[in-house]
């Protein structure tokens, strides 16, 4: 699968902004999803993870209450819906696609997903 990353941009903080993902391949529905992302100089961290049929959320500590990940998987793609964004918000945003996951799953692990997408980058200015 294929991934491309989009919506990015420059905002000033407390902003919203809404980036996407879209899937190529006839398996994205089987797949869970996860938004990353990579701040100058830093290790690359989880921001949020969707299960396959979209019912299921996990997020990051600091995107708990201001980052929605959700899914739509008849057009094979997922999103990050961000708001009162910060300056620490700063950063290459990620998406990435498990693959075919033989029982439990660690939504916050780097090396548990398959395929990533390129990035988009989101600059919050304070």
């Amino acid at each position: 699968v294929q991934l491309q990353a989009s919506g990015g941009g420059l905002v000033q903080a407390g902003d919203s902004l809404r980036l996407s993902c879209a899937a190529s391949g006839r398996t994205f529905s089987s797949y869970a999803m996860g938004w990353f992302r990579q701040a100058p100089g830093k290790e690359r961290e989880f921001v949020a993870g969707i299960d396959w049929r979209g019912s299921l959320t996990y997020y990051a500590d600091f995107a708990k209450g201001r980052f929605t990940i959700s899914r739509d998987n008849a057009r094979s793609t997922v999103s990050l819906q961000m708001s009162s964004l910060k300056s620490e918000d700063t950063a290459v945003y990620y998406c990435a696609a498990s693959g075919l996951i033989s029982g439990s799953f660690d939504y916050s692990r780097k090396d548990g997903y398959a395929y990533w997408g390129q990035g988009t980058q989101v600059t919050v200015s304070s």
